[in-house]
């Protein structure tokens, strides 16, 4: 009889044509689980009540074009009471089913290569990982946010509990934690791909990896254990309700159980490749393989098969064959191996093998502590040392070799069957016409199948096969890989400048309020903060949503034309200007600011204000406080953001270039404020618009930077993008807003930043479900919730507890 804490079969489930790749429980029936394939459908089981206790197919899902990857459950939702189904393929598309038909209900297009990787969270939101190095954020239809940042594929994401935390591991090794929509973090310590992730608890995860370690993580980014059990690749991980014992399974066959931080059960399973595992409602563990078949275990003797079906089990267990290639059983010399008498000892713990000799065969044993005995787990062929020549079965037939050949590290296996009498061209030409492959690969199959069987030995040794996706030589299996990521860098290295504030001394960016109304107070700031063209609204909520563009106004023309002059004195030769430059900018800068003035902007001032706005980087500044002020002038806004599509482009990526986060402070608050004022006109706003997302990704750096009147001028940055975004149907856009009004609450400050950011919120999810339902998503609620209580000034709790109003 089994001990209590031991699993056993339960049933296994046939109905799936090619390897199971994914498992995920449902919602709807009790007791449910949905299941995908690479024969390129998902299926939906139900527990019956016949004798075998076994699952009956409820439901059959098609709509991929290839095989599918990867499946998760979206929660039930008032519109669709039962949840949906969402699976990723290999044809590069996200399905998302419901119960009702087999057909998609929608798909989700915009990855570039397999996707892999699937995870809900709360309010129906998506989070797929691809092949393509990215990781994409869905929530109703539409991809609210790209992740960028893993330099090769994404094989695993998982959503945490604490709203807006996402994580996603890679073949480069790594793990990200990315907060509504970036890397807030990056874990290093795997050795080689990291192909799962599971949740422990709001603050720890699991990862497991092609290095057969287990880590558990605490998310402020300390690995807190190593697990090691696992003899090969890692694919799948799954957490028991207790949040401490979970299950794993991998390439070397197995399924293990780990409870109090000890692998307590090893359970070899058929088939080469066990992909994937959930944890059932009542605790039974139900995995995936490369036979097709599922299993259920479980540790509830009721519930376990009948002797009849568990020794059926066991024989079929102890016929398959082991190829020591795989690495699993170490290095084989036939002479140095013992005989049966060698299992009359006992195991000193669950899963231990030993290999016997019989005859001329070598047999491989596994110890049961539940059993207490040792359990043929099958025959191994191919020994490293073996000479005999025992042929390895595949389809019916004997072969001298079976390779396993991976199109694409970690996708679908293939199997290449070769006799060493047989042609390797040939065998090479239908091995690729058989799995519909690219001819192009003939000569690197056929060369690959002449370098493995030199000799005409079994055992011979593989030649290193690098992953093209880590660098890391293969050891444990044949690889035949042709897909290759791209890796982005950047860098930038700037000095810093720091000014201080004195009497009677020029500040960039300062002076007094020019060109507002005059007697009409803004009612988001008070008098004087910043001004805007409409006046106080009447309506309960004052603050948003805000739709017309908020500029920088103030002015002191003549401290900025004295700094120009005091700075142009002691430029270098080549940037000195003449006295005539300076007085064409100094009534340049009069005409734009004074607004009762006749005089209008030249194209020579402006060609003149655009040279010079490209002085060395220590003196501009003063230059840019002019183009500031300038860009609100309808001329110069035309001008410069549009009146010739490459004019406007250069102007963004002039002002960009500023804003690196290890740059000068006062560039990069003139540069901000610049694009804000931006704005003002028709052709800025089309312009910023377009430049949207190289825009706020770059603003969003100068989050960390610790400046007010820095972390002022972003805010309003993401204000002015919001106002432009309302009542558009730009979801992206608007997500982008949501992400880094997210990031820059977690370090701004000051409380007129603060209020500009929640305004930007309120305007981005006013009237707008879907960005509401995202920003909710995103953690936003708890994140601005310790705002409702500010006082000083009133408006940031005012303007907090109607954001929170709206999102409720």
């Amino acid at each position: 009889m089994a001990s209590p804490n031991s699993y056993k079969l339960s049933c296994s489930i046939p109905g799936h044509e090619m390897d199971v790749r994914g498992l995920a429980v449902a919602f709807f029936p009790d007791g449910a689980f949905t299941s995908v394939s690479r024969d390129r459908t998902g299926r939906v089981w139900v527990p019956n009540s016949s004798p075998d206790r076994g699952f009956t197919e409820m439901h059959c899902m098609t709509g991929h074009e290839n095989f599918v990857s990867c499946v998760c459950i979206i929660a039930p939702s008032d519109t669709y009471p039962r949840g949906l189904i969402a699976t990723g393929g290999n044809d590069h598309n996200i399905c998302v089913f419901t119960l009702d038909q087999p057909q998609p209900l929608f798909t989700l297009k915009g990855h570039k290569n397999t996707v892999c990787a699937l995870s809900s969270g709360k309010f129906g939101t998506l989070l797929s990982g691809s092949w393509d190095t990215t990781a994409k954020v869905w929530l109703n239809e539409k991809c609210m946010m790209t992740l960028q940042g893993h330099t090769a594929a994404v094989w695993a994401v998982v959503i945490l509990p604490e709203q807006g935390l996402m994580l996603s591991g890679s073949a480069d090794k790594t793990i990200k934690l990315w907060k509504a929509g970036r890397c807030e973090k990056t874990f290093t310590g795997h050795e080689d791909c990291v192909r799962g992730l599971a949740v422990v608890s709001d603050l720890e995860f699991l990862s497991c990896s092609n290095d057969a370690t287990i880590r558990r993580w605490l998310v402020t980014g300390e690995c807190v254990q190593v697990y090691y059990s696992h003899t090969n690749y890692i694919y799948s991980l799954a957490v028991f309700p207790n949040g401490q014992d979970f299950v794993s399974t991998g390439e070397d066959r197995t399924l293990r159980i780990w409870k109090q931080g000890d692998c307590q059960q090893t359970i070899r399973l058929p088939a080469q490749s066990v992909w994937c595992c959930c944890i059932l409602p009542n605790g039974d563990i139900a995995v995936g393989a490369s036979d097709g078949l599922i299993r259920v275990f479980t540790e509830v003797e009721d519930r376990m098969a009948n002797p009849q079906d568990l020794q059926a089990f066991e024989d079929e267990l102890s016929k398959t064959t082991i190829d020591p290639k795989t690495g699993d059983l170490g290095d084989i010399k036939m002479e140095d191996l013992p005989g049966r008498e060698h299992l009359e000892e006992p195991g000193n713990r669950d899963g231990q093998t030993r290999l016997i000799k019989e005859g001329q065969n070598v047999e491989a044993y596994q110890w049961s502590v539940a059993d207490s005995r040792w359990m043929k787990i099958g025959d191994v062929v191919g020994g490293s040392n073996q000479q005999t020549s025992k042929k390895v079965n595949y389809e019916g037939k004997e072969y001298d070799f079976v390779f396993t050949i991976d199109i694409n590290e970690g996708g679908p296996s293939m199997k290449l069957p070769y006799n060493v009498t047989d042609d390797p061209w040939l065998t090479a030409h239908n091995f690729l016409q058989k799995n519909e492959l690219s001819p192009m690969f003939l000569d690197q199959v056929a060369n690959f199948i002449i370098e493995n069987t030199k000799g005409h030995t079994l055992g011979a040794a593989a030649p290193s096969a690098a992953d093209p996706f880590t660098g890391r030589v293969n050891k444990h299996k044949y690889n035949f890989l042709v897909h290759f990521s791209l890796m982005r860098t950047c860098c930038s290295n700037t000095l810093i400048m720091t000014f201080s504030p004195g009497t009677g001394r020029y500040i960039p960016g300062s002076g007094t309020p020019t060109g507002a109304p005059v007697g009409v107070a803004d009612p988001f700031t008070g008098e004087g903060a910043y001004s805007s063209a409409a006046s106080r609204q009447t309506s309960t909520n004052i603050y948003f949503p805000k739709t017309d563009g908020v500029t920088f106004e103030q002015a002191n023309a003549t401290q900025i034309m004295a700094k120009l002059k005091e700075l142009n004195g002691g430029a270098p030769g080549e940037y000195r200007l003449s006295e005539e430059v300076l007085e064409s900018l100094e009534k340049l800068l009069v005409s734009v600011c004074n607004p009762c003035t006749t005089e209008q902007p030249t194209t020579e001032q402006i060609s003149l204000l655009w040279k010079t706005s490209h002085w060395p980087e220590d003196i501009v500044f003063p230059v840019l406080d002019i183009l500031r002020l300038a860009v609100r002038h309808p001329q110069v806004n035309d001008s410069l953001c549009g009146g010739d599509a490459d004019d406007g482009v250069a102007l963004c990526n002039h002002l960009l270039s500023l804003m690196k986060p290890q740059g000068r402070p006062a560039n990069q608050m003139l540069a901000l404020r610049t694009l804000c004022n931006c704005f003002s006109g028709w052709r800025g706003r089309a312009l910023l618009l377009a430049q949207r997302e190289a825009v706020l990704s770059h603003a969003a750096d100068l989050c960390s930077v610790c400046n007010k009147n820095i972390h002022i001028a972003l805010a309003t940055l993401v204000l002015n993008y919001a106002g432009s975004l309302h009542g558009q149907p730009d979801l992206e856009a608007k997500a982008q807003c949501l992400s880094v009004a997210s990031a820059a609450l977690e370090s701004v400050q000051d409380k007129e930043a603060v209020f500009r950011l929640l305004v930007a919120l309120g305007t981005t999810v006013a009237s707008d479900q879907t960005a509401q339902d995202l920003a909710k998503s995103l953690g936003v609620m708890s994140q601005i919730a310790k705002y409702t209580s500010v006082t000083d000034p009133a408006k940031v709790g005012e303007c907090c507890q109607l954001v929170l109003k709206e999102l409720q």
